[in-house]
C-alpha cells in the first residue's frame, strides 16, 4: 500500500508489514509497529488493537512515515523512538547504550528473588557495565532499601545511565572505570551482590546476528575476542573475590554457547552453590554463584 495511505492504526500496521517485509520475521514486525503506534498516538496497547480503525492526526501520519523510512535502513526502533520499557519502568536509549533485553529483566527477578529468599531488607549491590542503567535502576526501584552502585567505562553511557536514574527517581552511585584495567586508586566498597551483564558476543556469533544489532549497538558492549571469550567472566569473577562481603552473590547473564565453561571457571575460583538458569526460551543464560570468603560485612 502506498506510505501516504496511513490513515488509521490498521493502515500503519499494513504498511509497516510491506515496508518491513525484507528486514524482519513477521512477530517482530507486528512488535515493532505495536511499540511505534503505541509510542506516536499515545494509544494503550489494547486501546491499538481493539479499534483498529481510529484516525491519525496529519501530523502522527508523517512521523509514522520518517520512522517506517528510518526503520527500513535497519536502525532498531528503540533508538528511533529514544526510549523503551524495561522492568515496567521508562529507559532513554541511544547508540552509547545496548537496547535493554527481555533475558535480561529475567536476571533482575532472580536477584531481587535471591534478596527476598534471604529476608534482606538493606545491603549494597554494584553493577558491572551498567549501560543504561536498566539492572541498577531497576533493582534500587524495587529494593529501595539497597545502596546500589554502577559502573561502566563509557562516559556516554554513563550520562545516560544518569538521565534514567533522574528518569525513574533512583539515586545511584556512577563510576566510571575500566573492569579490565581498574586503577590501584580506584577504590570501591564492597558489596552483597555483584550483578553484570557483560560483553559476550564472540566473532562467530555476530555471523549470526541480525544488521540491526552490529550495525546499530556499541561494539565496546557486546564483542570479545574469539580467543578469549570468557575475559570478562574471569576479570569480574577475580574482583568480586576481593569486593563482596562474606557470603555475598555474584549473578552473570551469559552466552549460553558457554554456560558449563563459564561455571566451571567460576568454580576453579572457589565460588559455591552455582547454579546455571535457563531463559524463558530454555537457553543456558544466567549464573548466580556465592563466595564463602573472609570478606567483613563493612
Amino acid at each position: 500500500m502506498l506510505l501516504c495511505c496511513m490513515k488509521t492504526v490498521k493502515d500503519v500496521f499494513a504498511a509497516y508489514k510491506e515496508g518491513l517485509v525484507l528486514i524482519y520475521e513477521p512477530n517482530e514486525i507486528e512488535a515493532t509497529t505495536l511499540l511505534a503506534v503505541s509510542e506516536i498516538s499515545g494509544f494503550s496497547k489494547a486501546k491499538i488493537k481493539a479499534f483498529p480503525e481510529t484516525m491519525l492526526t496529519e501530523t502522527q501520519q508523517t512521523k509514522f512515515t520518517e520512522v517506517l523510512e528510518e526503520l527500513k535502513t535497519g536502525k532498531p526502533i528503540q533508538y528511533i523512538l529514544g526510549s523503551t520499557e524495561f522492568y515496567g519502568l521508562p529507559f532513554n536509549v541511544n547508540p552509547s547504550v545496548l537496547i535493554p533485553r527481555p533475558e535480561t529483566e529475567e536476571l533482575v527477578a532472580w536477584v531481587m528473588e535471591s534478596v527476598g529468599a534471604l529476608k534482606l531488607a538493606a545491603g549494597s549491590i554494584l553493577d558491572i557495565g551498567t549501560g543504561s542503567g536498566c539492572i541498577a535502576i531497576s533493582l534500587k526501584k524495587n529494593i529501595p532499601g539497597f545502596n546500589v552502585s554502577a559502573l561502566d567505562i563509557s562516559t556516554e553511557a554513563l550520562e545516560t545511565a544518569k538521565s534514567n536514574a533522574v528518569l525513574n527517581s533512583t539515586d545511584i552511585q556512577f563510576i566510571a572505570a575500566d573492569i579490565l584495567n581498574l586503577q590501584t586508586g580506584n577504590q570501591i566498597s564492597k558489596s552483597d551482590i555483584i550483578v553484570s551483564n557483560p560483553p559476550y558476543v564472540t566473532l562467530l556469533d555476530k555471523l549470526k546476528m541480525h544488521t540491526n544489532v552490529t550495525d546499530f549497538e556499541p561494539h565496546t558492549a557486546l564483542f570479545v575476542p574469539e580467543t578469549d571469550p570468557l575475559i570478562f567472566y574471569r576479570v569480574i569473577a577475580d574482583f568480586a573475590i576481593g569486593n563482596l562481603n562474606a557470603n555475598g552473590q555474584l549473578f552473570f547473564e551469559i552466552n549460553e554457547s558457554y554456560g558449563e565453561r563459564t561455571v566451571q571457571l567460576i568454580a576453579d575460583k572457589g565460588f559455591k552453590n552455582i547454579e546455571l538458569r535457563k531463559d524463558m526460551s530454555g537457553r543456558d543464560r544466567m549464573i548466580r554463584a556465592v563466595y564463602s570468603g573472609s570478606g567483613s560485612n563493612s
